[in-house]
């Protein structure tokens, strides 16, 4: 049935992208293009864009997110680390 090269069976796996690798203005970009396109909840207090970037980056210095490349549609999100898989210890 395949019609294609693209078996699901064999899609490659999101690869972790080490956020101090990129440029400050990368990191900026793909945290800027996370938060315009995550409809996220922040209750009743209004939260500004530059704030919300902020705590993006944060949570990514302190490792409770990191950014994944997908190389299938070389698409790039922000995910919630798992706090499980610690690395280095």
């Amino acid at each position: 049935m395949g019609d294609g090269p693209e078996d699901p069976h064999e899609r490659p796996d999101p690869v972790a992208v080490p956020h101090a690798d990129l440029s400050t203005d990368a990191l900026r970009g793909v945290v800027e293009s996370f938060v315009l396109r995550e409809g996220t909840d922040y209750g009743d207090q209004p939260v500004s864009h530059e704030q919300k970037i902020a705590q993006v980056l944060r949570q990514l210095e302190l490792g409770e997110a990191r950014i994944m490349f997908d190389p299938l549609d070389s698409s790039v999100t922000i995910v919630v680390a798992d706090p499980r898989r610690k690395r280095g210890g």
